[in-house]
């Protein structure tokens, strides 16, 4: 009795909202705007038995969320720019045809003063070139050719042997060796500060002595002995240095001389006692001819050496095909073939 009483009759009406309920109900439908979904606890209940009501759907998932609730406005009818008589005096900066300031056609470039544009040929209008075809002659003409590398001057034949400069005051002695000795000085070469007399060899040990013995000259020292090898220069392939000292004058001097490979030279060391040691050098690295020597055997290589170091035709490892960089290997050669020629 006491649950059948508590039942609103069967023909009573809804039962009124409260006023709370009312002002909920009104700020929400005036949020929502015209058109808004309802809220989902307005909604009925799914057909599943045991489907949960829907959640409310979120206002910018809504369609037409997000959008002006202001109607469109109509888009703006405006007539298309004329176009110019001349098609190549269109020529504008802008890329539209309307003015972006005041919404008016942009007024036509003047045909008179307004510059034709230049005619472009469309790349498919130009023939294609062969795959084997050469480049044009404008093209070659700015990428010229490599040129062939300079060939390789030949080696020199001798030295330059400058003359004295103008103005050099030739030394007295020297004039006096060309009136003592006719044919002595075949030229005479001045570099460096030092006098270089060019003798031939016929006149080779007259022209030592006289410049040993004259009072002006006095060259009572000969310092050193050397020579250079020249093989481009046929006939007389080397030159023979001597240089010259006087202890009494102080001057210096050289003397020259070129002969051929097998050409005899004399000898000055009767003129010179210096000169034993110097010429031996001279043989035993350049491998000269020299007669008259009290003592022409080897100084600085074996006895047994084959060939002239200092030649520039000797090769760069010897005369042998091992080459022997240690000395003990030499020796250790050497005393092994002499066993055998003992045994």
């Amino acid at each position: 009795m006491a649950d059948d009483e508590q039942k609103p009759p069967a023909d009573s009406g809804p039962i009124p909202a409260s006023p709370r309920d009312e002002a909920a109900a009104a700020s929400g439908s005036a949020s929502a705007g015209p058109g808004a979904p309802e809220a989902a606890g307005d909604k009925p209940a799914g057909a599943a038995p045991a489907e949960p009501l829907k959640a409310e759907v979120s206002r910018t998932d809504a369609p037409g969320a997000g959008t002006s609730a202001a109607p469109p406005g109509q888009p703006r009818q405006e007539p298309p720019a004329p176009k110019p008589a001349n098609p190549a005096a269109a020529t504008t900066a802008t890329t539209s045809e309307t003015s972006s300031a005041s919404g008016r056609p942009t007024a036509p470039a003047d045909p008179a003063t307004a510059k034709p544009a230049a005619t472009v040929k469309p790349a498919a209008a130009r023939p294609a070139a062969p795959a084997g075809a050469a480049k044009p002659a404008a093209a070659a003409a700015a990428k010229p050719a490599a040129a062939h590398p300079p060939a390789a001057p030949a080696p020199p034949s001798g030295p330059t042997e400058p003359p004295p400069p103008p103005g050099t005051i030739v030394p007295a002695f020297i004039e006096a060796l060309q009136t003592a000795v006719p044919g002595s000085v075949a030229h005479v070469s001045y570099y460096l500060g030092d006098f270089t007399i060019v003798v031939p060899v016929a006149q080779l040990l007259e022209t030592a002595r006289h410049l040993r013995d004259a009072p002006d000259a006095g060259f009572d020292f000969c310092s050193d002995v050397t020579a250079t090898d020249w093989p481009p220069r046929a006939g007389a392939r080397f030159d023979v240095i001597y240089c010259l000292y006087s202890t009494r004058h102080r001057h210096r001097v050289r003397l020259k001389v070129k002969i051929g490979e097998l050409q005899p030279l004399p000898s000055v060391s009767g003129i010179w006692p210096a000169a034993n040691w110097l010429e031996r050098e001279v043989y035993d690295m350049f491998g000269l001819n020299i007669t008259g020597h009290p003592d022409r055997r080897r100084i600085l290589m074996p006895d047994d050496w084959q060939g002239f170091p200092q030649r520039k035709d000797y090769p760069l490892e010897g005369p042998g095909e091992l080459l022997m960089e240690n000395p003990l290997d030499w020796l250790k050669l050497r005393q092994a073939r002499d066993e055998a020629d003992i045994e």
